[in-house]
């Protein structure tokens, strides 16, 4: 679909083909038709609006401020209606918009920088090696339930500064806190609710206490975040820690088990980043740009937008197709080969987002990611599946595997030497 001529249209008047996000097919049909359609058109229609196909236009509305995360809308989407749920939805970093979004990013950035996230290193090597510790001798496990799922909490109860005492505590509540991407939201909002309210009670008095007894940790560097006087409220700061948790979880824990289930159909590659750790860095953006766990992301038009001659009115839902744009022909080199020794583009893939939105935990998103992949090739050689993948839904919408039981060559627990 092409409009010529310099006359804008409207883009209800256009006859666009439709792209539904079907249950029914798999993951490979499913990408198999979104890239058809990227073939021959930019932009199609989706269920809750179009959806942009290619890279540049992906990236376009994503760094137009005009265009506005519908993060804080989704619910509503879903069919959520409980109003104990909907009154209870604060304003978040991951939602905001204009200034405000402006300043909290501001406040923030330095807290969630790479140095940061790499003073994190050596610990996110002791977690993944403790799990590893429970199964290598066995030759086989379920990558998803027994290193996947407990991966992450660790981390950012040690990135937030909470004890070890408190790591279940924070597993369970981030486990129904992290139910608002189900695809039965509407049957769990009071499980959310529940859990999100015994977190603010919890992360209010640990922020009374890192008032009174600072610590090396991000709550505290949040706490003493100041740009010309300013600072986060207590509201702010519990904000910013469930944030943490809804964007720093789920994303991770998936990508890892997406990684994992690519890696094992790539045998010669799972094996070479055993022996060449330090291809880990380019095996990373490989596997975010060939098989991300965010597969799209939905913007809403703040205003009336022109783009390309086409008008979009004012409320708009627009779907950046992040799955497509990271295969795109025009940006990347034979972009349906996989290979975790590919040269880096000269634009980055789009997995981890573009323009205001783009994930504020990117760097530790990334740093977990090197430090887990080569530890488990190292650790679980001549891996292969041992039954059948159980992925979640594809519309899920942050996508990954429930279930993914290998099979590889038993070892003893060995620590890292890393």
């Amino acid at each position: 679909m092409t409009v010529t001529g310099g006359t804008t249209v409207d883009v209800g008047d256009l006859d666009l083909p439709f792209v539904e996000p079907r249950d029914d097919l798999s993951l490979k049909e499913r990408n198999e038709r979104l890239q058809a359609a990227a073939a021959d058109h930019w932009l199609v229609r989706s269920t809750f609006g179009y959806m942009v196909l290619h890279y540049d236009d992906s990236v376009a509305v994503l760094r137009d401020r005009r265009w506005h995360s519908a993060a804080s809308m989704l619910p509503a989407l879903m069919g959520v209606d409980d109003p104990e749920f909907v009154c209870r939805r604060r304003t978040s970093i991951l939602s905001a918009e204009g200034d405000e979004h402006v300043r909290l990013r501001r406040l923030v950035g330095k807290a969630f920088s790479p140095r940061s996230a790499d003073r994190l290193r050596p610990f996110m090597r002791q977690v993944i090696d403790d799990l590893l510790d429970h199964v290598v001798e066995a030759g086989r496990c379920d990558v998803a339930t027994d290193i996947c799922d407990p991966y992450p909490i660790p981390i950012i109860c040690e990135l937030l500064g909470a004890p070890r005492e408190d790591w279940q505590f924070f597993s369970r509540v981030a486990a129904d806190i992290l139910r608002v991407f189900d695809t039965n939201l509407p049957e769990v909002t009071h499980l959310i609710v529940e859990a999100s309210d015994e977190l603010d009670e919890y992360t209010r008095r640990l922020i009374t206490d890192r008032r009174s007894r600072p610590a090396d940790d991000l709550l505290t560097a949040l706490i003493a975040a100041e740009e010309e006087g300013d600072r986060l409220s207590t509201e702010e700061l519990v904000m910013m820690v469930e944030a943490v948790i809804v964007a720093g979880t789920d994303t991770t824990r998936n990508q890892l088990g997406c990684a994992v289930a690519l890696l094992c159909d790539h045998p010669d590659q799972w094996a070479l980043l055993a022996r060449q750790p330090d291809l880990a860095p380019q095996a990373v953006e490989e596997v975010m740009r060939y098989f991300g766990a965010v597969r799209a992301t939905i913007r809403f038009a703040s205003e009336d937008i022109e783009y390309r001659d086409i008008r979009f009115p004012s409320g708009t839902f627009m779907v950046a197709g992040l799955s497509t744009a990271n295969v795109d022909p025009s940006v990347f080199e034979a972009p349906t080969t996989f290979v975790i020794t590919r040269e880096p583009a000269s634009r980055p893939q789009l997995t981890l987002g573009a323009g205001i939105h783009s994930c504020l935990g990117a760097a530790l998103a990334r740093a977990e990611l090197q430090e887990a992949l080569p530890l488990l090739a190292r650790r679980m050689p001549d891996i292969a599946a041992d039954g059948p993948v159980v992925w979640k839904p594809p519309t899920t919408a942050i996508f990954g595997p429930q279930h993914l039981p290998v099979r590889f060559t038993p070892g003893a627990p060995v620590r890292s030497q890393r």
